[in-house]
């Protein structure tokens, strides 16, 4: 389907101007049905958001269907005399460990919330300084500049035992000579992949934050009460943010729930079949790539009634085995995002801060366009001011 060599990818990546799912799904779900298959950089992709067979696909997860990344990415991981599909689960369970120790719950409660608080602060009063700030996604940033940044300082660290931090930098370091599949390269790009992955969403959901609360004033009154009361609770109102206060931001968690199900920042999640699948009276041929449209959930009236419409408090009357099976915003079953907790807590923590102790403007929208993953154009320019007690 689509033109020779790169199918339909054209109408992928033609943008569209709204939070609601691309047209390139939408409209091929709506005329084809929940699985239809496309052509897609000359590839087959089977693309679907048919929830028994997404649940499917998650549980058959090694057996039936492995990751499926680009192949360009693949070859970093791949040992001689080796295949991808026999390391890729010793790769997955190291990546997802390493990330675990110093981004999981355990870290964040222990060490990172003061610090992550701390950089916010630092952050937000630079930023009042200033007349306005750019607000945008992270997708700005430029891979090769910031591999190269990355390499340096690997280097710098090996060959200085004595700035050793006991960080995640000084882990993979220690791994480098202990696990075979490691190497330079792969070092490089998986820290890069996963700090991209993290911030790229907790930027892309920041910048639709400010445009989501200016046009809802009742969510902004609740969030900003919800904070001022932990203040009030507290001895000492200047101290730190604790984990306990940040597991009692009800309404918090449910601005961040819907803000991230409008954001969608990932178009889906990429498998590939391992082996020949029946599925619906078809058959899915072994190497096939297929998309989960995880999206599709998130924006469908079935679930989520008036999708399109920024209600957080509709979350107060969904069981958690609701939300489980049409709430994937950071993935589903064994590969679900490891930088989970730490996005929301850094979600929660920045709009702790932002509301008890600032005021802001826009002095410019930001322009939404999804192609698929959401962008904002130039960004939304936002004066920031403090709150005077």
């Amino acid at each position: 389907m689509g033109l020779p060599l790169i199918g339909e990818v054209v109408h992928l990546l033609t943008p569209s101007y709204s939070l609601d799912l691309h047209p390139f799904v939408r409209k091929r779900l709506e005329r084809y049905g929940p699985i239809f298959w496309t052509s897609l950089v000359g590839k087959p992709v089977l693309v679907t958001d048919d929830p028994e067979f997404k649940n499917y696909v998650i549980q058959q997860e090694g057996r039936m269907v492995e990751l499926r990344y680009l192949d360009t990415f693949a070859k970093l991981f791949v040992q001689e005399g080796e295949s991808w599909t026999n390391q890729i689960g010793v790769i997955h369970k190291y990546a997802r460990s390493i990330f675990m120790n110093h981004l999981g719950a355990e870290c964040i409660n222990e060490k990172l919330l003061p610090q992550i608080e701390e950089s916010i602060n630092k952050h937000l009063c630079a930023w009042s300084s200033r007349e306005s700030v750019e607000v945008k996604h992270a997708g700005s940033v430029i891979h090769k500049k910031a591999t190269t940044m990355l390499r340096a300082m690997l280097r710098e660290r090996r060959s200085s035992p004595e700035k050793r931090r006991g960080d995640f930098l000084d882990q993979i370091i220690d791994d480098l000579d202990q696990e075979k599949f490691l190497s330079e390269d792969f070092c490089i790009h998986l820290i890069f992949g996963g700090l991209f992955a993290i911030f790229e969403s907790i930027s892309t959901v920041l910048t639709l934050f400010f445009s989501l609360l200016a046009d809802h004033p009742a969510v902004l009154q609740e969030l900003t009460a919800e904070h001022e009361a932990l203040l009030k609770n507290r001895e000492d109102p200047n101290s730190a943010l604790t984990w306990d206060e940040y597991k009692s931001m009800t309404f918090t968690l449910q601005v961040i729930n819907e803000t991230l199900r409008l954001t969608n920042t990932a178009p889906g999640l990429l498998r590939r079949a391992l082996k020949d699948i029946p599925v619906k009276g078809y058959t899915i041929p072994a190497g096939w790539t297929i998309l989960l449209v995880t999206p599709a959930l998130h924006l469908t009236s079935n679930t989520f009634k008036d999708h399109l419409e920024f209600n957080p408090w509709r979350w107060k009357d969904l069981d958690s085995l609701v939300i489980s099976k049409n709430f994937m915003p950071f993935g589903s079953g064994l590969r679900q995002c490891a930088g989970a907790e730490f996005s929301r807590a850094y979600l929660s923590t920045f709009l702790h801060v932002l509301v008890t102790k600032y005021r802001w403007t826009t002095i410019k929208g930001a322009r939404i366009s999804r192609r698929p993953m959401l962008t904002f154009g130039d960004g939304a320019h936002i004066k920031f001011s403090e709150k005077k007690n």
